[in-house]
């Protein structure tokens, strides 16, 4: 039986992914990348926002056609649309043979071997604790030399726009030792790279030890050897310790890069979005970050848009921009979500000024990320490789301050015939926007 099976949505999801991945080829199925060829596909859905849901939904309608043309026999949903709404799946798209909720994915070969059946196959889990999957059943997708470990699931933080409680559920840590089994595992397998996910890293182990414990875990992580580079990503600007930063500091492994999503500078939006912080809060958090870790690179999300934000609150938001210099900034427009107080809220804006105020923060971005760029030219960096262009003869890798998809490439020159995950240490020529340019040095 071969299996054609879509992955959509975040790094977190991914690791869900490969989980399902494994416990599919350690049962004897074959993956297969062509829709035509394959018996059976699975959709790990993503929710976020609005434009995750719409190409959740026409992925699941354009295999739920072929399965009406006879080329598929099962169709299978899973993950945060399949948690959110499978009844609404069950009713209005009878092509589905199986829907799995984002806690069920160790139901996957009940799945398979259950649909079709008489009636669809569901198993949508009560949001607590993990699904029983060993390190070893994961599946990595490529590129291979780096993988995301996810330490937590769900969310207590319930801000007003999220509708992530209502698919994954309460904060919940992954015991410690069963992570480090699974960095173990990762490590044997050629993954050079780890990058902890959850919906927040810096709450790790609240629940289970009482304390915050990134820290103690990043020390334990960084002591496996094939363990180059730990990247930390969503890490909640009022939750960093100091601890948490002297550890990103003082170890080598540790990459001077921190993602903490502040979504808006604004005090009356941050109240009303259920955020914990304010500008004044976030502006001396960069200080810090920027006094104890010199070269730190900072990372964050914002959203444009949100209901009741006027003009001279996002002519502020600009301002922030510009005073400090962020050196990774995405924006999304604001999207209303179902079941959440935001989508309730009066002063919605329209889709073409939310979009306009976006585009404003990007190219505002945009300025600062080239000085920034243009600014490390004569540097030289570590930088691991993600890859050749052959059309161009140069190689296409990632610094310390690049995390994967969401940041820019450093292109480089080298005599040497490299394998992805090398890391090489880069001169750096040239700078644009987004990338690098340069060549190894010998």
């Amino acid at each position: 039986m071969k299996i054609y099976f879509v992955s959509l949505g975040c790094d977190k999801n991914r690791v869900d992914s490969e989980k399902m991945l494994g416990l599919m080829l350690e049962k004897g199925y074959e993956l297969t990348d062509d829709e035509y060829a394959a018996d059976i596909a699975v959709v790990n859905t993503c929710s976020f926002i609005l434009d995750a849901k719409d190409e959740s939904i026409s992925t699941i309608l354009e295999l739920a056609d072929l399965k009406n043309e006879g080329s598929l026999k099962s169709l299978i949903v899973t993950g945060c649309l399949a948690q959110r709404y499978h009844s609404d799946i069950k009713e209005e798209i009878p092509e589905v043979d199986a829907v799995l909720g984002t806690n069920s994915y160790d139901d996957i070969i009940n799945a398979i071997e259950n649909a079709p059946g008489d009636k669809i196959y569901e198993s949508v889990k009560e949001l607590k604790g993990f699904p029983d999957i060993p390190p070893r059943s994961r599946y990595l997708l490529p590129p291979y030399h780096y993988a995301y470990l996810k330490i937590a699931e769900g969310c207590n933080k319930n801000c007003t726009y999220c509708a992530i409680p209502a698919m994954r559920g309460g904060y919940r840590s992954v015991p410690e030792e069963d992570l480090v089994k699974e960095a173990e595992f990762l490590a044997s397998n050629g993954v050079k790279e780890l990058i902890l996910v959850a919906q927040e890293t810096t709450l790790y182990g609240v629940d289970i030890y009482g304390r915050k414990s990134l820290p103690d875990l990043i020390n334990r992580l960084s002591k496996i050897p094939e363990i180059e580079w730990i990247r930390i990503l969503y890490a909640y600007p009022e939750e960093i310790t100091d601890k948490l930063i002297e550890t990103i500091a003082d170890n080598g492994k540790v990459c001077k890069y921190i993602d903490m999503p502040i979504q808006h500078t604004d005090d009356e939006i941050l109240k009303r979005m259920g955020r914990r912080t304010d500008r004044a809060g976030i502006e001396s958090l960069i200080k810090k970050l920027r006094s104890r870790i010199p070269d730190i690179t900072i990372r964050t999300t914002l959203i444009s848009g949100f209901p009741g934000e006027t003009d001279a609150q996002h002519k502020a938001q600009l301002d922030f921009i510009r005073e400090n210099r962020l050196d990774r900034v995405g924006v999304f427009s604001y999207s209303p979500e179902e079941g959440t107080k935001a989508a309730e809220f009066p002063g919605q804006i329209e889709d073409d000024i939310k979009d306009a105020r976006r585009d404003e923060i990007l190219e505002a971005q945009q300025e600062i990320s080239l000085s920034i760029n243009e600014d490390t030219v004569g540097d030289i960096i570590s930088v691991i490789n993600e890859g050749y262009l052959p059309d161009d003869d140069i190689y296409a890798g990632r610094s310390q301050k690049d995390a994967p998809d969401v940041d820019g490439y450093v292109f480089y020159k080298s005599d040497k015939n490299l394998m992805s995950g090398d890391i090489s240490r880069v001169l750096i020529t040239k700078a644009s926007e987004y990338d690098l340019y340069g060549e190894e040095i010998k």
